[in-house]
């Protein structure tokens, strides 16, 4: 019983003592060349307040700009306001269309709104990981 403790023990230990050595400049048992000095850190400067120069101070009968539209205020924040739109965007959107009409979410929500079931069978082929057969795969012609 003891023989089989030792047995085990003994590589163990060993390993344990493997652990602790992680090179020739680190580890348990090197020597201490490597630690930082803790007295040759200097001070540094304090912060200190750039100055704004894009503040104006404010006009008599001015609204204040705290007292803004909450979600007018978000929105721009994270989308940064109104930008003027692109090429691509405009011809992109000259292609679509005309808009499509104002109430045309509760009408597409409306039961009257004649809709047709694909099954089951179709949602299951949509959600299918793509192949990686080559006669699975289409192309289209240029």
């Amino acid at each position: 019983m003891v023989k089989r403790i030792l047995v085990a023990a003994v590589p163990l230990a060993m390993l344990m003592l493997a652990g602790c050595h992680s090179g020739p400049k680190g580890g348990v048992f090197a020597s201490r060349k490597g630690v930082p000095d803790e007295f040759a850190v200097g001070r540094a400067a304090p912060l200190t307040v750039p100055p704004d120069f894009a503040l104006v101070p404010p006009k008599p009968g001015q609204p204040r700009p705290q007292e803004a539209d909450s979600s007018a205020q978000a929105l721009n924040a994270l989308f940064g306001g109104q930008r003027p739109v692109s090429q691509g965007e405009a011809a992109l959107t000259a292609a679509a269309g005309p808009p499509p009409p104002p109430g045309i979410r509760s009408e597409a929500g409306d039961p009257d709104t004649t809709t047709v079931n694909k099954g089951a069978n179709t949602q299951t082929i949509l959600k299918a990981p793509p192949s990686t057969n080559p006669a699975a795969n289409a192309s289209t012609p240029q």
